[in-house]
Order: C-alpha cells, then structure tokens, then sequence
C-alpha cells in the first residue's frame, strides 16, 4: 500500500527529468525568438505565425507518439517484458509513416499562409520559414517514439540529458546561420529553421544509439527483429494515438488559430502574443512532466488492476500540478514587464504583452489540470471522451468567446486570451470529472 508521501515522491522522482526535458525543448523555440528577435519584429510575428501553424500539425504526430507510453507503463505493470518491445516497433512503424504525411503537408501547405490576410513582409519569411522546419518533423517525431518508451518504462532522465545537449546545437547553429558566422551567409529567419533541423536530427539519432546499446533495455527488446506486422498492436497504438493526436490538435488548434486572429491586429500584436506565449510555454512544458508521471503511475497501478493506487496517483498528479502552477502564476504577474524585455525592445509590444500576462496568469492552475487530466485518463487508456471534450473546451467555447472579446467588445488581443482562459478552465472541470468516474469501476 502506498502512502501520500511516496505517491508525491514517486510522482515527482518521474516529473522533475521530463519537465526539464520538456522545458529545455521549448528553451529551443524560446532561443529562436530571442535570437530572431533581434532581426526584427516582422521576423519574429513571423515565426510565432510558423510556430503555431506548423506544430498544429506537428502536434497530432506527437500526440500519436503519446500512445506507447501507458502501453508499455501497463504492459511493464503486467510484468510483461516481451511486449514493451513489440509495442516500440510496431509504434515506430506507424509513426514514421505519419511523419512523412506530416512533412509533406507542411511543405506543401506553406503557400497557402498567403491567404491568412497577415502583413505581407511577414508572410514572405513565414512561407519560407515554414517550408525549412518541414524536414525537421521526422527526426521529431522519431525521437519522441523513443522517448515515450522509455519514459514509458519510467526511465525519464535519458531524453532529459539529450535535450538539454540540443539546446548548445541549437544555440550554436543560430549563431552560425542567423547572424552569419563562420563564413556562413546570414539567412536571418530561415537560418533558425536550418538549426532547428540539425537540433532535431542530433535528438534521434543521440537517443536511438542509447536505447540500442544501453543494457537495461535489453529485456525489452528494443531492437528492429521484425518479427510481423502485429495488427493487434497496431490496432492499439491507433486506438490511443488518434485520439490523443486530435486532443493536442484541438488544444494547439485554438492558440494556432488565436495567433492568425491576433496578427489582423498587426505585427506588434501578433509578435506580443508570441512573447507572452513563449512565457506560458515554459510553465506548460513543465506541467507536461507531472502530466507524463501521472501517465506512467497511473498506467503501472492500471496493468496490476490496483483502483486505489490508480486513485491515489491521478488526483496527487492533479494537487501538485495546481501547487506548481500557482506558483508560476505568482510570477507573471510580479514580473509582467521584465520578462517581456528579454525578448524584444519594441515599448508597445513590451506593454502588451505585460496585459497578456495577467491573463496567462489566470489560467496557469486550469492549463496545469487540463494537461494533467489528459496524461492520468491517457493512463487508464481513456481517450475517445476527452478527445470530445477539448474539442467542446477550445473550438466551441476558447475560439468564440476569444473572438467575441477581441473583436466585437473591442478588447483586441486580451479579448483572445480570456477567451482561452475559459476554454482551458472548461477542460479541466470536465476532464478532472471525468477521472473520478472512470476510476471508481476500476
């Protein structure tokens, strides 16, 4: 029997690499607008126009990549070594193929930003921009198949040490191909495009040769010995991955589509949201790491069919993810001018940006429930319903109102982000709800 204490310490020991892990991957898109900031604002609205449109897409195959962690979580709860390793193969086989269909829609795709009614110097560098980051979905989406095995086998430091090693990558190739350094021609935007292709690619192949050659995966299995096409996993790996792809589509859907709202408003709007945007990143991408321990935790009690460790790890998930969220709430508000100013020197972005702020800060304690909720139900292989309620959260509710505040009742950019604080306040309540029935007929 597990008491609190070790629920949280568990909980935790779990958390702490991924969320460093996840906060050192979004440090590489908080790099790219530093350093492209100080190329100018239209290259930053730019890529914060790119960011949102391509990791809308980007996001449904590392939504798909999210389905082999409580696989292999439950299959490790089962005491069942073989099949982790048959997961991970058959996985990576339909995540590649989703890579590549992932590529190709964004290269091909990349025109049609032009339609999007933004400023047209923005929409030139986001074309080419969004065209360069293309190449880089494949080497992403195969080192978050990786990932999700081992953390699914709750080994969650290896990936943290790799990203943390990306991010000096991709600090170095920005140098070298924004500025133009070492003798290399200065591409500005596009060059944070080729570094963050050559980051990415560092990420798969760093963690496919520790995961081939390290011994304590040995037993898994984690070797290309194809022995079939398993229809059963596969079947599973869908199950979970499609509608755990859509959920993410959904969410980032909402901010991708609140970005091209907000650059109507023009460039020192759009580029405010990408500041602030980038800030409320940092706490999500930590969130993730609890959101990803209550996943494993969650997974492990679910395969040994124990309902009150299930119970006990879901809800102590959700406690400190609001504990950790409230604090960054505290933050942004103290700190609403100063964070801004690390990003660009622009006054007027700065000041908006700072209102955003307080808005973020609102709802960071709902962001955390919601990412949470999702992993602790993702656990318990329940994605179809949540699927349907970010869907409700975000694009029945999130995008109206954001529209309807911004636009009709005149707030501009804060009318969008409250309409985002209600959609996220409306997925927790009803995901949070949702864990408690489920796991009462565990």
């Amino acid at each position: 029997m597990y008491t609190y204490r070790r629920h949280l310490t568990e909980t935790f020991k779990l958390a702490l690499p991924v969320s460093i892990g996840q906060l050192s991957h979004i440090m590489m898109g908080v790099e790219d607008s530093l350093m492209v900031g100080r190329v100018g604002a239209d290259a930053l609205a730019a890529s914060s126009l790119v960011n949102g449109l391509v990791f809308l897409v980007v996001v449904f195959g590392l939504g798909m990549s999210l389905a082999i962690t409580p696989l292999v979580a439950i299959a490790r709860g089962r005491e069942n070594y073989y099949e982790c390793g048959i997961i991970l193969r058959q996985a990576l086989l339909v995540n590649m193929v989703v890579a590549v269909l992932l590529l190709l829609i964004v290269y091909f795709f990349a025109g049609t930003i032009g339609y999007l009614n933004q400023p047209k110097l923005v929409t030139i560098k986001a074309i080419s921009y969004a065209r360069i980051i293309s190449f880089s979905i494949i080497p992403f989406i195969l080192f978050q198949s990786y990932r999700q095995f081992i953390e699914g086998l709750s080994f969650t430091r290896p990936a943290m040490y790799i990203t943390i090693a990306a991010n000096i990558v991709n600090i170095l190739g920005n140098w070298i191909f924004i500025y133009g350094n070492c003798g290399v021609p200065a591409y500005g935007l596009d060059g944070a495009g080729y570094s963050t292709f050559i980051s990415r690619s560092f990420m798969a192949i760093t963690i496919m040769i520790y995961v081939l050659s390290a011994g304590r995966y040995k037993q898994f299995d984690p070797t290309f010995r194809f022995r079939n096409i398993n229809w059963n996993i596969i079947r599973k790996v869908l199950s979970l991955g499609l509608p755990s792809g859509l959920q993410h589509f959904f969410e980032v859907g909402a901010f991708s589509f609140s970005a091209v709202m907000i650059g109507w408003l023009g460039s020192n709007a759009l580029a405010a949201h990408q500041v602030a945007l980038s800030l409320a990143s940092i706490s999500f991408m930590i969130i993730l790491g609890v959101s990803a321990a209550g996943t494993i935790r969650v997974g492990n009690a679910y395969g040994r069919q124990n309902q009150n460790e299930v119970r006990q790890s879901g809800f102590l998930a959700l406690v400190f993810a609001a504990a950790v969220m409230a604090v960054f709430a505290i933050i942004f508000i103290l700190f609403r001018y100063q964070l801004p100013s690390l990003f660009i020197e622009d006054q007027q972005v700065i000041s908006t940006a700072a209102t955003i702020l307080i808005v973020a800060a609102f709802f960071q304690i709902s962001d955390g429930s919601q990412a949470v909720g999702l992993g602790i139900l993702r656990g318990i292989t329940d994605v179809k319903i949540p699927m349907i309620i970010t869907f409700i959260a975000y694009w029945v509710v999130a995008l109206p109102v954001g529209y309807i505040l911004g636009f009709k009742a005149g707030q501009g950019v804060t009318g969008v982000w409250l309409g985002l604080l209600a959609g996220l306040t409306t997925a927790a309540i009803l995901l949070n709800i949702r864990f408690h029935f489920m796991t009462k007929s565990i």
